[in-house]
């Protein structure tokens, strides 16, 4: 075979993509293994099996098309992690509606803008999770609610929406709970639903999820059945999937990573989804592995971090485990290294996406060599094109660092009514503009280097962070580490890590500088070093750097001198 001499790959397969919706593929699994377990929540004591699942998912559909839904209009879910979410996901598919994540996370303005934005006309909601009182939230924002008789709001704030659906059986003025949905369903939404499976489309708008944008509002990506059931269904080819697997899921649910490359795998294979917990708490996670006997494991570097790191950690049974997915941000080497050796998956794949993707892009296989799937996020995942151009937009060399674009199946139909941005994203050949540097060796392995926008220019030197986390988390006392850029007049940018330590551990700036000397470049040594007990975050485990820079500036009071 002639080794590529440019940077474009394509997943060529001889696995076709499935020509279904959401729901037929369930309805397929529920008849294929209707006994086998679907969806296990431990914090909710719920063990649902697939017949169940489906049952459960057809009464609530049924239900939405009783409220008045119609196919094509949206449905908010804003929840932490639960058996209501899965349902929820599954009945509006069912029902042809779009579902829009909204973030456990959000507050009362991008709350307003999110709903606004899709022109939500429902919206189910948890009563409050962590310091979110979510119904309190939507209550300052539409305080027409507490005079509305349910299903008939009427808010000025919030124009569109509808319909306030609350799980938990305590009553809400001007809210249904979400136990009576199913019941208001007769034989004539039943018959519709029956109908609506053979009308809805693959290629119809199933999801919205905000991307989460560090600067502006966040955009609504819109990916399709075809796009998020494939992905689901090709990240489970990945990890060898079959209906005996059970996948523990304690990434969040509103997050592609959660109810794609978790529901909507499972559901394909006839896996059994296990949530830990409603949000990430690493003791849940080892307590569900060892009860649950799961066989696959999810997660950011930062929760297998967490998990690997628990003071109780060696006293689990993890034997279990076989493999697993580590995405959502870069993953640190020896992170890796930790999670095959003492987490027994010896089969755990690194996967790349982004959400306008659906997500993933490349994964890792089961048979690449140790060395290749700790340094790189693998390769390109089946019928799907990925080319790294240059600063010009011309296809770069094999192994020269650029901007990564992709192209196929996976790629969102755009921004919820943004046309602007979208162009922006997708170019006229269909290409979805990533954002991120990457490189692609010859054996048609990627590796991603970094953000365009984290990229380092230091005395005309590109630097790139990533590169330097590696090194530093060869130190022995390093638990986990973040470098960034911050300003310096001399240079234009200087570099500031950020290091946690491992438990009972101390160092000093010095310690850190001289473990660097003699064995990476002078110019990649950090000038700056932080000692932090955390980093800040998004809800889904990514790193917010843009923050950390702030942080940083303000504490050291930098400042870029100015020309005239």
């Amino acid at each position: 075979m002639t080794r590529p001499s440019q940077s474009y790959v394509h997943g060529a397969s001889d696995v076709p993509l499935l020509g279904m919706t959401i729901g037929q593929c369930l309805d397929a699994t529920a008849a294929r293994v209707p006994d086998n377990d679907a969806l296990v929540v431990r914090h909710q004591n719920v063990r649902l099996t697939y017949a169940a699942l489906k049952r459960e998912v057809d009464s609530l559909a049924a239900g939405l098309l009783a409220l008045g839904l119609e196919p094509g209009e949206r449905i908010g879910i804003w929840s932490p992690n639960n058996a209501e979410w899965a349902i929820t996901q599954f009945a509006a598919a069912k029902a042809g509606l779009v579902l829009v994540n909204i973030n456990p996370s959000y507050r009362l303005a991008e709350l307003e803008y999110a709903l606004n934005k899709v022109e939500c006309k429902a919206l189910i909601a948890a009563a409050s999770f962590k310091t979110s009182d979510y119904l309190a939230m939507i209550r300052e924002l539409a305080p027409e609610l507490d005079r509305a008789p349910p299903g008939l709001l009427n808010a000025a704030k919030l124009p569109h929406l509808k319909i306030v659906i609350r799980l938990g059986s305590e009553k809400t003025a001007g809210c249904y709970n979400f136990a009576e949905i199913p019941q208001l369903a007769g034989a004539a939404e039943r018959g519709r639903l029956e109908a609506l499976s053979k009308t809805l489309q693959f290629d119809d708008a199933i999801n919205i999820q905000f991307t989460s944008g560090t600067t502006g509002f966040p955009k609504g990506a819109t990916l399709t059945h075809h796009n998020i059931l494939n992905n689901g269904y090709f990240n489970g080819h990945a990890l060898r999937l079959t209906d005996k697997d059970r996948v523990c899921i304690p990434v969040p649910l509103y997050h592609c990573f959660g109810m794609v490359m978790g529901n909507l795998m499972s559901i394909a294979f006839g896996a059994t989804m296990v949530y830990p917990s409603e949000g990430f708490d690493a003791l849940e996670v080892l307590r569900a592995i060892e009860a649950e006997r799961c066989t696959v494991l999810y997660g950011v570097p930062t929760m297998f971090i967490a998990e690997l790191g628990h003071v109780d950690f060696k006293t689990f049974n993890l034997s279990s485990l076989r493999t697993g997915t580590m995405a959502g941000s870069p993953c640190p080497i020896e992170v890796m290294k930790q999670v095959v050796r003492d987490m027994n998956m010896k089969d755990v794949t690194i996967a790349y996406g982004m959400t306008e993707t659906s997500p993933v892009s490349f994964q890792s296989g089961h048979a690449d060599p140790l060395e290749k799937r700790v340094s790189t996020v693998g390769r390109i995942h089946p019928h799907v094109e990925v080319k790294v151009v240059d600063a010009e937009g011309r296809i770069a060399p094999v192994g020269q660092p650029g901007e990564l674009l992709t192209r196929g199946y996976s790629v969102m139909l755009g921004y919820w009514n943004d046309e602007e941005k979208t162009t922006e994203a997708i170019d006229s050949a269909g290409w979805m503009h990533t954002g991120d540097l990457a490189t692609i060796d010859d054996e048609g392995y990627c590796n991603i280097v970094g953000r365009i926008k984290d990229m380092v220019i230091r005395g005309g030197e590109n630097v790139y962070p990533r590169e330097i986390e590696e090194f530093l988390y060869r130190h022995p006392k390093v638990q986990d580490v973040q470098v960034i850029g911050v300003p310096d007049p001399k240079y234009g940018e200087e570099l500031c890590a950020w290091i946690k330590l491992k438990p009972g551990e101390s160092a000093n700036t010095e310690e850190i500088r001289a473990f660097c000397q003699g064995k990476i470049a002078h110019y990649k040594i950090p000038r700056y070093v932080r000692f932090v007990d955390g980093f800040p975050m998004t809800v889904t485990g990514k790193i917010q750097k843009f923050k950390m820079r702030e942080a940083t500036i303000a504490e050291l009071d930098l400042k870029i001198e100015k020309t005239a």
